[in-house]
């Protein structure tokens, strides 16, 4: 895919944050595939990752998560798992959910200020509005390489309207 227009100097990069229940499956792979994406098309983009739970913080990905990585030329391994916090809210312009449960719980905890910044990540992805990228945590490596899939086309969609974005273009 063709990346959009590039980022003007006089714009502000972009933060997003990607969540999902446990922030060492989808939302790490997701959080690699849009900085690599980013880092092809040229935007300056800040990203990263949480769980809504806390059974995971401080700990790297899953082992599958890092061994996808692996097969698409990220690295994983240097990732810890956190949760989503207060601050995020703030500090974050698109916080993006991985699937419908992690959206309820952000809705249940975001700052009544959050407007429109909670989004489903498939959303970005035409033909996939309110579908879930499903959780790879009790599959296999196939499982692995279709969430890979799924972030990978949520990072290009989601590139394209960084760029419209930035350039002052509209957007879908």
């Amino acid at each position: 895919m063709a990346c959009a227009p590039s980022l003007s100097a006089s714009c502000q990069p972009l933060r997003v944050l990607f969540v999902c229940l446990g922030n060492i499956c989808r939302s790490p792979l997701a959080e690699l595939a849009l900085r690599n994406e980013a880092a092809r098309c040229g935007l300056d983009v800040t990203v990263d990752s949480a769980g809504t739970g806390n059974w995971h913080v401080g700990d790297p990905p899953d082992p599958r998560t890092i061994a996808v990585a692996a097969r698409n030329d990220s690295d994983a391994s240097m990732l810890r798992a956190r949760q989503v916090g207060p601050a995020d809210f703030a500090r974050f312009d698109w916080i993006v959910a991985m699937d419908r449960q992690n959206l309820s719980d952000l809705e249940g905890i975001a700052p009544p200020a959050t407007g429109g910044r909670l989004r489903l990540a498939l959303d970005f992805v035409d033909g996939r509005l309110g579908q879930s990228v499903a959780d790879p945590y009790h599959g296999d490596a196939a499982d692995f390489d279709v969430c890979w899939s799924d972030v990978a086309a949520i990072a290009a969609a989601m590139a394209v309207r960084i760029a419209d974005r930035n350039s002052g273009q509209p957007s879908g």
